[in-house]
């Protein structure tokens, strides 16, 4: 049955350095020079590590621009909230930010990964484990990392300009936190368009107390590709998208927009001119993609995971994609949800699941005997991705597959029911935020409120409140909206929804969801189409002191 020490079939890009316990020691900090920062404990066997203490090497930590009185990224109150998550075992991973050439099954293309592959080798820890991961740059230009549905301390969340300085070519960074809460999660870079590159990495929280019984489990990393492909790069792209305009944004002196390829050569044109979804209530996107990948593989070359027929798999499935959303089914096989964007869930079967950029569902299937596709396709935008599970003999699926369970029994986030364990108490919210999305395909001018984005706007919040978010789409285009360091419940107007931290909202209706402000901070609210966020369509809710 179920291993903690099982591990998906993921290329390596990531190398351990030390796992176990650790003394308690200095905390991260960014360090200069070409290779990593040594590990600042030795290894001894017993006792735990300390998330809690100041980050190291910063001076008091990274104070960014914008109004006084609210709780900076290191500040005493964000020490305070992580010292209340515990400490335990430090896990201890270097990721190393690089150019290379990249094998998508057939076709090679340069582009950046964490090391050579794609997706990134899966991180893996416990709940309860304080992670360090050092963060090495070898690119060409500045960058972050983002550990994306984590509730973790603010400085540690990976925002250039808001909560840390970029990392520079040449040097590294050290994030260390305590990892509370079990789930299905993901690394990705969060400067600039470079989460369209290849910047991304499973990170799954085992649950030492496992309740779900299983034999496998399968991770599935669902993306949009166009990097490398005909001279194609993301920045040029949203160049395309703005018609060669500026950006309006300021984002602080240490921009989000260094972590970009500016001046690059935009390739053929990759904008969307057509199609629809149905699900959606709009276009797919903007972006037509050349290529969509699970696993890093393209469907003339499908990744393939061997089970035996009457087996129980796990499949971990994570949206990477950057301007797509993905409708998920396994041919011939009825799955049976039990997680959202981590948090457990009562258990609900479908026959296909729709996952906008950066969510997450957890499936449990039983293997009939057999060759059966699993298929991503890409919603409006005529094409899709493959893998396939092998159980038995029998030839490969064809590119074009299409199972009939695609067509069958959908359930969207809204209709599923969180286990009573992270189910929101019933409580009315201390505080009502509402905001407007705004923008257009012609100007491409994404926001709130008709505001671009700016380091130095907050909104506030204050600790130990309830807090309601409601969001009206005024555009055309529906938008996954996320939420960094929380978890929500999806509401219609009361508590009780399942447990995200990315949501969608469709074309002119309303999304509403409530949290529970205990992790003090600077936090991003955005939406997490690559293309939207960068062009202005991000803001931040700030803890007033």
């Amino acid at each position: 049955m179920h291993s903690p020490t099982r591990r998906a079939l993921l290329g390596a890009s990531i190398t351990a350095i030390g796992s176990g316990a650790l003394a308690a020691c200095s905390g991260p900090g960014p360090h200069s020079g070409p290779g990593p920062r040594p590990p600042s404990g030795s290894p001894s066997g017993t006792g735990a590590a300390s998330a809690a203490g100041p980050p190291g090497r910063r001076s008091g930590g990274f104070v960014p621009k914008g109004p006084e009185g609210y709780v900076n990224p290191s500040d005493p109150e964000v020490v305070a909230a992580e010292r209340e998550r515990g400490s335990g075992p430090l896990r201890t991973f270097v990721l190393t930010a690089t150019e290379t050439s990249l094998d998508l099954g057939g076709r090679t293309v340069r582009s950046w990964a964490y090391g050579d592959a794609l997706p990134g080798k899966e991180v893996r820890v416990s709940a309860g484990d304080i992670l360090d991961l050092t963060l090495v740059n070898h690119l060409p230009v500045t960058t972050t990392l983002h550990s994306h549905g984590i509730r973790l301390r603010c400085d540690m969340d990976g925002v250039p300009g808001l909560t840390q300085p970029s990392i520079k070519p040449g040097a590294d960074f050290s994030y260390r936190f305590a990892v509370s809460h079990p789930g299905t999660y993901w690394l990705h870079s969060h400067s600039g368009m470079q989460l369209d590159r290849g910047l991304y990495a499973p990170l799954i929280v085992e649950d030492p107390k496992e309740p779900l019984s299983y034999d496998k489990e399968w991770v599935v990393v669902l993306d949009d590709w166009l990097d490398g492909v005909n001279g194609s790069t993301p920045d040029g792209v949203l160049s395309q998208l703005h018609d060669g305009r500026e950006i309006p944004m300021d984002m602080g002196e240490d921009s989000a927009h260094d972590g970009s390829a500016p001046g690059e050569p935009a390739g053929p044109s990759r904008v969307l001119r057509e199609g629809h979804s149905h699900l959606l209530r709009s276009a797919g996107g903007h972006v037509d993609h050349p290529h969509y990948l699970i696993n890093g593989r393209l469907p003339g070359s499908p990744s393939v995971f061997r089970a035996r027929p009457g087996d129980r798999i796990r499949l971990r499935i994570i949206n990477a994609g950057s301007d797509t959303a993905f409708r998920v089914a396994l041919g011939g096989h009825e799955m049976t949800v039990t997680h959202t964007d981590g948090y457990p869930v009562e258990h609900m079967r479908a026959d296909t699941l729709v996952l906008g950029m950066a969510e997450r569902y957890d499936v449990l299937v039983t293997a009939k005997d057999g060759v059966f596709p699993l298929v991503a396709l890409a919603e409006g935008k005529n094409a899709r991705a493959l893998a396939v599970l092998r159980t038995g003999s029998g030839s490969s699926p064809g590119c074009s597959v299409h199972p009939e369970e695609l067509d069958g029994r959908f359930v969207p986030a809204r209709r599923f029911v969180p286990e009573e364990s992270v189910a929101l108490c019933e409580r009315p919210p201390d505080r009502e935020l509402c905001f407007k999305l705004t923008g257009s395909m012609g100007k491409f001018d994404w926001s709130f409120d008709r505001r671009p984005y700016s380091v130095e706007d907050r909104h506030p919040v204050r600790e130990g409140e309830r807090v309601r978010l409601t969001f009206f789409n005024a555009t055309d285009m529906w938008h996954p909206i996320h939420l960094h360091g929380h978890t929500f419940a999806l509401t219609s107007g009361h508590a009780g929804g399942a447990r995200k931290d990315t949501a969608l909202v469709l074309p002119h209706r309303k999304l509403v969801f409530d949290f529970n402000a205990d992790n003090p901070g600077l936090w991003m609210l955005h939406c997490h189409n690559q293309y939207h966020s960068e062009s202005g369509m991000m803001t931040i809710l700030g803890y007033r002191k």
